[in-house]
């Protein structure tokens, strides 16, 4: 499996209007309200802001990867965002974030979540993925990027 295999158009907001941590990630989840993979939206929502409490998923370098596991979906789901403008996150290195990517895998699947979770780690560490996703202004084009970069790696 690859990240873009799950990482769909559809899923990709150019600029997030959320200007607070909690803000975004509902603004990145509410995009699955109709989506037949989800069962219970509010039970993702639920697993994602809980395991946000336990320790920020802002790991640094201006990204964040909030993500959760809920048996409330039929496959993993994933969606990204970037703000206009770097938003307070609470990241580990204290800097403000600017790119969010929303990883919610299935109670069954851990081994896959977590290695889809170090794969998108990865890729975001880069420095120029990084700069080239926040000049990126269109969902096809922060897509494209993805399938890019990934190319550089093995399926998970």
């Amino acid at each position: 499996m690859k990240v873009t295999d799950i990482l769909k158009k559809e899923f990709i907001i150019s600029d997030l209007k959320g200007k607070q941590k909690e803000e975004v990630i509902n603004e990145l989840i509410d995009l699955f309200n109709n989506d037949k993979r989800v069962n219970d939206i509010e039970k993702v929502r639920n697993a994602v802001l809980e395991r946000e409490k336990i320790m920020s998923t802002g790991v640094g370098k201006g990204f964040a990867i909030p993500h959760g596991k809920t048996d409330a979906i039929n496959e993993i789901i994933a969606a990204f965002g970037k703000t206009g403008s770097p938003i307070e996150y609470q990241a580990l290195d204290n800097k403000p974030v600017n790119l969010v990517f929303l990883l919610v895998g299935k109670d069954n699947l851990v081994s896959t979540h977590i290695k889809l979770l170090s794969r998108i780690s990865r890729m975001m560490n880069k420095d120029d993925f990084r700069e080239d996703l926040l000049k990126a202004s269109s969902s096809e084009e922060i897509l494209d990027l993805f399938r890019k970069e990934e190319e550089n790696y093995f399926e998970v």
